[in-house]
């Protein structure tokens, strides 16, 4: 397990065990208790994205957590602190498969860096009400998202910059 800068923020990278027909791996388990912290999953949810498409950004104001399971392709997740300015960015991908914890508290998203689609299971502690979203949503690009550090680092280039889910770190 990997703890990030912000709080809450971990990955739990997950075991494949492979023969001769392909391979067995446990998605998620309730005795994982330092990951889940007693979280109970109460609904499963599937997203595709087609290449360099971006879902961000959002954050749940009633307690939902979410925990992203990449099984295809390769997303960067991302969680923002709006108090803080600290930003956890995660690269996850169905090759190394790793499941990523989201507090609900931190504006999220994801943004598919493969050349093929990527498809996102994430299971979540609320089951999603229709009538009444718990979702606080932002513009992707909205320019107030300006980070003070990236994964615990302040010499990263994209800090004190607005966010541009675009800009490779490695520029």
């Amino acid at each position: 397990m990997k703890e990030y800068a912000l709080k809450g923020v971990r990955t739990y990278p997950i075991n494949i065990l492979p023969d001769e027909r392909g391979f067995f791996s446990e998605a998620l388990r309730t005795d994982w208790k330092d990951f889940l912290e007693g979280e109970q999953v109460n609904q499963i949810n599937l997203s595709y994205s087609y290449p360099n498409i971006v879902r961000a950004w959002h954050k749940h104001l009633l307690g939902q957590i979410d925990h992203f399971l990449v099984v295809q392709g390769a997303m960067k997740i991302c969680a923002y602190d709006q108090e803080t300015g600290k930003m956890a960015e995660i690269v996850a991908s169905g090759k190394k498969p790793t499941v990523v914890r989201i507090p609900g508290q931190y504006l999220h998203g994801t943004k598919t860096v493969s050349s093929e689609p990527s498809l996102l299971v994430y299971f979540v502690n609320r089951l999603y009400d229709y009538k009444n979203p718990d979702e606080l949503r932002v513009e992707w690009n909205d320019p107030s998202i300006v980070p003070t550090e990236i994964n615990g680092k302040t010499n990263d280039p994209r800090v004190g910059k607005p966010w541009d889910w675009f800009r490779s770190p490695n520029k």
